[in-house]
Parts: C-alpha cells; structure tokens; sequence
C-alpha cells in the first residue's frame, strides 16, 4: 500500500513538472514570447517536455496560437463553445492531435519555430522520449511502480490540460471582456493557466495573476530564473488587448 501510495504521488509530482514546463517555456515563452530564456533552460525545458510528455513545442505552439486567433468562433481547435464542454474535456488530446498534425497550420502559426538538429535526432521522436522517462521511473521504482507512477502522470496532465481549454473557457470569472474564464483553483492545480482571461486580456505578459488575491504558480519559476540571470520578462506591466477592457 505504501509503495502505491508513493507511485501515486510520484506521477502528481511529475504531471506538475510537466505543468511548469508547459505554462513557462511552451506557452509564456515560445507561444507569446513572454519572457526570453538562456540557451542552457530552453535545452533544459525541451528535454524535460520530450521525457515527460512528448510534445513537439512548434506543434504546441501552433495549435495554440491558432486558438487565440479564434478564440470561441469557428477555427479554434479545442472550442468548447462551438464543439460542447464535453467533447473538449474528454476529447481534448483527439483535437490537439488533429491540429497538430496539420503541417498547413504548423508552417503557418510556428514559421519561426523550424525543426534543428536536435528535433530531427531527439525531440520530434516522442514515443523515444516517453520511453526514456518512463525506463528512468523503471530503473528507481521497479517496472509495477514506475507503470503507476506513468499512468498517473498521464492521466492527471491530460485531464488538465483539457480543464484549461474547458472548463477556462466555460466557467469561472471574467475580469476582462474576452470568452475565457479564471478559475483559481484551477491555477493551482495547472501551474498558473486557470487564471485563462486574464491571460487572454494580456496574452504577452508573463504574470497571469493581476490582483493582489490572484496566485500564479508558474510565475514564482519564472522570476527564480530571471533572478538567476537566465530570463527576462517581455513586459513589466500587463499590456491588455484594446478588444479586452473591463
């Protein structure tokens, strides 16, 4: 009971990890250019999202760019005003493939994301990737243990991952006159992207909290590295879309 408990809690720790890794390099980073990272965290971040989700970050940021282009009308990706929350809540990893696998729309919304040597080689091979990170959990935990462990990170990363597009776009407050929503108890639980309309007030800022009660998690990883030397935030100050007034 007890080595399932810590299986358990293993893949919660690591779905949160990949939570980070997604909210601050792929989507604050990469997708809006929020904050620019050093050389040294971006390699960091593409191989952390290669073993623990196999996500190709031009494929990411693609499909994600192409939501804020229509957001909630036809053409969004993952809406689920025009597809129904449940097909975007159970269904989200079927639609995010769907899009990702459009070579149109990669080409066009991560034109400045072309694949390098190391996607050709590494990061473009996600099976390998996951693979790899699940024979790391192997290697600590024993194969019945590290299964668990994986099945949870899963489960829990997908699950979430499809609450933001979901659930952020269905329920919750609205500071700011755009479709999404903040919810913030799903910020905690997905590293700051609960907090969805003020990220789509002010989708270049890199702080999704804009009041003193709003917590965003993502951003306490992004003002360690900037501390550090190896990031810098874009804006000080949250700059709103015009079409995003209160």
């Amino acid at each position: 009971m007890l080595h399932a408990l810590v299986a358990v809690l293993v893949g919660l720790a690591i779905c949160q990890m990949a939570n980070l890794v997604t909210t601050v390099f792929l989507h604050r980073a990469l997708s809006h250019r929020a904050l620019a990272l050093s050389p040294g965290v971006t390699f960091a971040f593409r191989v952390v999202t290669w073993l623990s989700t196999g996500i190709r970050p031009r494929q990411w940021v693609a499909v994600h760019r192409k939501h804020h282009a229509f957001t909630d009308v036809e053409g969004d990706p993952h809406s689920p005003v025009i597809l129904g929350y449940a097909k975007v809540q159970l269904g989200n990893v079927g639609l995010y493939r769907k899009a990702a696998k459009d070579e149109n729309l990669v080409a066009r919304y991560a034109r400045d994301l072309p694949a390098d040597r190391w996607d050709r080689v590494l990061f473009d091979h996600a099976l390998i990737g996951l693979g790899i990170g699940t024979a790391l959990l192997w290697l600590i935990m024993g194969w019945k243990w590290a299964l668990l462990a994986a099945g949870v990170h899963m489960a829990s990363y997908l699950g979430l991952s499809a609450s933001v597009n979901a659930i952020g776009h269905t329920w919750g407050r609205r500071r700011y006159d755009n479709p999404a929503r903040n919810n913030q108890w799903l910020a905690w639980l997905t590293a700051g992207e609960g907090l969805h309309n003020n990220h789509h007030a002010a989708p270049t800022f890199a702080r999704l909290a804009h009041m003193a009660r709003e917590i965003d998690p993502g951003w306490w990883l992004v003002r360690l590295l900037a501390s550090r030397g190896w990031a810098s935030v874009r804006h000080e100050e949250a700059k709103l879309k015009v079409d995003s007034a209160a």
